[in-house]
């Protein structure tokens, strides 16, 4: 299904996917892919997010949302979904497209923000985290990138985990129940952890917790009944943002067997089902309805056109699994 065409549509694009294509589907030389990765901080959607940094370090002036959020206007309507271009949100799409955080500690990021930077939540400071799992996975990662000290971050993990093995961002409500959605962000955000630094005995344990608590879901299935949880499994829109879906899932798995030296786990089965499902007969996949919201500018096709982003999750996942 890697046809030559396919292939040359995925590599003229911006440099932040193009490197992904050359080193993974491609397999180029590091000299070509990293060539093309240094690119990111000088051209395209990376070069733009750079641009658009405030002197505090900050992008719109905000944490989590913008400063000029209004929490009670029609942004904030429930229909309305959320602003995209605050400080977490842009700092994990700089990251995950692989920019270089040198170019960002050069700009004093992380001093900058520790000493501006608060959460909406009670004002605590930004590289403190929070009480939200989602918000303090991508404090992690975004710190361990960025050379901040997150090691107090990473112990409320430790200290958060459900007895079920996951994690659940409305455990504040109460909920002894963990959340794919939830479970799934955390996970990244310790396996990142993991890879900066080689991690710790209880971080592992962590990750082997929260990584079963999906397999015996099959990725897709309710335990209680092996009912499919919700129709957003393999609903396929990027960027994922903080939503659970199969292929954002399954490239959680295939990067922690990199690290672990793990081969997949064959309870993943049906859930990759669902992900060759949605390739189409010229081997894309398309873009569902991204996540509603103020963004900076478009960085995948609209909802019903083929995703250069999904093509390139949804490749390189089969491409692990088979």
């Amino acid at each position: 299904m890697v046809t030559e065409a396919l292939i040359g549509w995925l590599r003229a694009s911006d440099p932040a996917l193009r490197w992904q294509v050359e080193r993974d589907l491609v397999g180029e030389p590091p000299e070509v892919w990293q060539t093309t990765r240094a690119r990111i901080a000088n051209e395209g959607f990376g070069a733009r997010l750079l641009a658009l940094q405030d002197p505090d370090a900050q992008w719109a002036g905000g944490a989590f949302f913008p400063a000029d959020f209004d929490f009670h206007g029609p942004e904030a309507a429930e229909d309305a979904g959320q602003p995209w271009t605050a400080t977490t949100w842009t700092l994990n799409s700089l990251r995950e497209w692989g920019l270089d955080p040198a170019v960002l500690r050069e700009r004093r990021t992380a001093e900058l923000l520790a000493e501006h930077s608060r959460w909406e939540y009670n004002n605590l400071p930004y590289w403190g985290g929070e009480v939200d799992c989602c918000i303090n996975a991508w404090t992690v990662a975004n710190g361990v990138w960025l050379g901040a000290d997150i090691t107090g971050v990473v112990d409320w993990f430790l200290e958060h985990r459900l007895p079920d093995g996951g994690w659940n961002c409305e455990w504040t409500e109460g909920s002894k129940r963990s959340s794919f959605h939830s479970t799934l962000n955390s996970l990244t955000g310790l396996l990142a952890y993991d890879v900066a630094t080689g991690g710790t005995d209880a971080t592992h344990a962590a990750r082997r917790s929260g990584e079963e608590y999906l397999l015996q879901r099959g990725l897709i299935r309710r335990l209680s009944t092996g009912e499919p949880v919700a129709p957003w499994v393999d609903r396929f829109a990027y960027p994922f943002r903080w939503s659970y879906n199969v292929l954002n899932a399954a490239e959680y798995f295939r990067q922690a067997s990199l690290l672990d030296g793990a081969t997949p786990d064959p309870r993943m089965a049906d859930a990759i089902e669902l992900i060759r499902a949605a390739r189409q007969p010229n081997g894309t996949w398309h873009q569902a309805r991204p996540h509603l919201g103020r963004v900076w500018f478009e960085v995948d096709a609209p909802a019903g056109e083929p995703s250069k982003w999904l093509t390139l999750f949804g490749t390189r996942v089969l491409a692990w699994w088979d």
